[in-house]
């Protein structure tokens, strides 16, 4: 809390140094970015350097940076995960995403040794990886030291509100924007089984994005060649208020492998929707950091990587939430297709095009096709190449609007601290103060005694201060008291003052830090060895060390299973029984009740005979077990 306000932060991903540099500038209150090793997007690693230098940018708004230690680790990585923790702790990153609890346990021994030291220790988050989607779940990780949990994307917002009344005390962060996966995290072993490539590893081959044949237990194809596994894109930008009244303290973007423009765009479109929020909701709500920021394009969603957008399951269960025909961006909608001319076509509709736009529409037989536009005359369009598929009445969608990458590239924001000056003579001295938003004050007394001048120098003191360059202040007011004005100062020494005032706000620390980062050192002090839990609480076949196998055992979990990646027997090919192998995916997400077959929830009874499968071409073939009792629909290998 500030002043009585909750604190709200748009969280915002981090591929890499540039692109967490761009999403503080455009409005981010915390930034997610993965180290070199453990961070569940393997691509997306940085050096300790580089996030060292981002931890540095964001402390100056008050902006954190969380780190994404969120893979299993094996036996042979503990060393270097321990190496590890030490560097982010002495570099002074604000959070740690957790999965495997072995990293709880070093952080456990690290923290012994580091606060005796002065460190200050970053904060436990709970990464959506534990597959966090009960309040038992939540209390369990509370319990053993979390500060922060992360909601499965698949909660309602019932459900999440539900988990903050039980455990209001726990800070509780929630996806609103970007790709989802079709398995409840941490619960997906279908990319390990068939490429030998771990999810819960970083290594994601994106199964679910694959095209295939439906078909039943007698062989007849229900449905051909289709993306029947893949979603469309969550976007909660209309429902943020309701997650802030649910509980809700983190909004989190996803996308630590898209670029920096998609980052621009997107953190700057839920940033001043969140501002607009809170403006409206005033004495309630507060960001969780300092400045603001200004842009030079309009932020707008539909310009950026997209699959379509769905709520998911925010609202409860609901069919529209796939897309079939492509698992790739189609864009904006932008018209239809009037009238074919040889080598051209016009489009009816109000968008403007440019001359390398890229289009895309749908065949009829539902394939998406891409083409990129060689030359516009008013609405009249000339194809590099003319697609022989396209037809009038199609409908066109834009994935490349060439005028919005341009106007993305380069600088397109700022963003600034308010700072007021203060000139005044105490004890006969004059003394100037500098006071930011962040709460940070310094103070600079003349010890030379000024002559007086001949006029007013009002203005040049004002103009001198105001003078605050590329730094990241703004001046909001300067006030002169007790007649300050009539003592000449130099614009020289007046600009040595200001330099100076500037230097001692940047070296001191932003207050909301330590605050909040005070709650994180004494989390794990609360740690109940003989709390219990529900085994099935857990994730299934993630235990990947000894450490964490005896930490679970300690904490309530009893034989928790291997890592599904330690069982040999457990990959395509294998003499082992495909009956013996867990569940590929769990899923809440069902392709019977999406096709309109859940006779539960009101739908037509299924003419089919199940047991049904997915088959794709490369020979890839699994059953589907529909879990009614559990709404959920199952993977299994066959």
């Amino acid at each position: 809390m500030s002043n009585g306000l909750r604190k709200i932060e748009l969280l915002a991903p981090a591929k890499n140094l540039e692109c967490g540099i761009a999403a503080i500038y455009h409005g981010a209150d915390a930034v997610y970015i993965g180290a070199a090793q453990f961070g569940a997007r393997q691509t997306a690693g940085n050096s300790t350097d580089d996030i060292a230098e981002l931890t540095r940018y964001a402390h100056q708004f008050g902006a954190a940076v969380y780190v994404t230690v969120n893979t299993i680790v094996y036996e042979k990585e503990l060393a270097a995960l321990e190496h590890l923790l030490k560097q982010l702790v002495e570099m002074g990153v604000d959070a740690i995403l957790v999965q495997d609890m072995a990293v709880l346990e070093i952080y456990k021994k690290l923290k012994a040794e580091y606060m005796t030291r002065g460190y200050r220790m970053p904060a436990l988050h709970a990464s959506t990886q534990t597959d966090n989607r009960s309040a038992d779940k939540v209390k369990w990780l509370k319990e053993n030291g979390f500060e922060r949990v992360v909601l499965a994307r698949e909660l309602s917002l019932e459900e999440i509100t539900d988990i903050h009344k039980a455990h209001p005390d726990v800070e509780l962060e929630a996806f609103v924007h970007g790709a989802l996966c079709v398995s409840y995290s941490g619960a997906c072993y279908a990319s390990q089984y068939f490429f030998n490539r771990s999810a819960n590893r970083g290594e994601c081959a994106q199964f679910c994005r694959m095209a295939f044949d439906l078909k039943d237990s007698d062989g007849e194809t229900l449905i051909e060649d289709s993306y029947l596994l893949s979603l469309k894109d969550m976007c909660q930008l209309d429902r943020l208020g309701d997650l802030l009244e649910a509980g809700v303290c983190s909004l989190k973007i996803e996308g630590r492998l898209k670029d920096a423009n998609y980052v621009k765009n997107v953190v700057a479109t839920y940033s001043e929707a969140l501002n607009a929020y809170i403006a409206k909701h005033t004495g309630k709500y507060c960001r969780s950091s300092y400045g603001r920021c200004t842009y030079t394009f309009t932020p707008a969603l539909e310009k950026t990587f997209n699959r379509g957008f769905t709520h998911y399951f925010f609202n409860g269960r609901q069919k529209d939430i796939s897309s079939f025909n492509t698992p790739k961006a189609m864009g904006e909608y932008v018209g239809y297709v009037k009238e074919i001319r040889r080598g051209s076509f016009n489009v009816a509709g109000t968008a403007m095009f440019a001359n390398g736009d890229g289009l895309c529409f749908f065949n009829r037989q539902k394939k998406l096709e891409g083409f990129r536009v060689n030359r516009v005359e008013n609405n009249r369009l000339f194809p590099l190449t003319m697609p022989k598929n396209l037809e009038p009445g199609m409908a066109l969608y834009r994935n490349n609007d060439i005028e919005f990458e341009r106007a993305m590239q380069g600088k397109t924001a700022t963003r600034k601290l308010q700072v007021r000056f203060v000139v005044d003579v105490v004890n006969g001295k004059l003394t100037f103060t500098a006071t930011d938003e962040c709460g940070r004050s310094a103070n600079v007394v003349l010890k030379e005694t000024p002559e007086k001048a001949q006029k007013s120098q009002h203005d040049n003191i004002v103009k001198q201060l105001e003078k605050l360059g590329n730094t990241v202040w703004t001046a909001n007011e300067i006030s002169i008291n007790n007649s300050a004005d009539e003592f000449f100062i130099p614009s020289s020494r007046l600009a040595a003052v200001r330099r100076e005032l500037l230097e001692a706000l940047e070296d001191t620390p932003v207050s909301n830090h330590t605050d909040k980062q005070a709650v994180g050192e004494t989390a794990t002090n609360s740690i109940n060895a003989n709390n219990t839990v529900y085994a099935d609480t857990i994730n299934i076949a993630n235990v990947a060390n000894t450490t964490a196998q005896n930490y679970y055992a300690a904490h309530g979990v009893k034989n928790a299973p291997t890592a599904f990646e330690l069982n040999s027997d457990y990959k395509a090919g294998s003499t082992t029984a495909p009956s013996a192998v867990p569940p590929l995916m769990t899923c809440r997400y069902c392709l019977r009740y999406a096709l309109g077959y859940c006779v539960k929830n009101g739908g037509k009874r299924p003419t089919w005979h199940e047991p049904l499968h997915l088959e794709a071409k490369n020979g890839i073939r699994v059953r589907l077990a529909f879990n009614c009792a559990k709404c959920q629909m199952e993977v299994y290998a066959e």
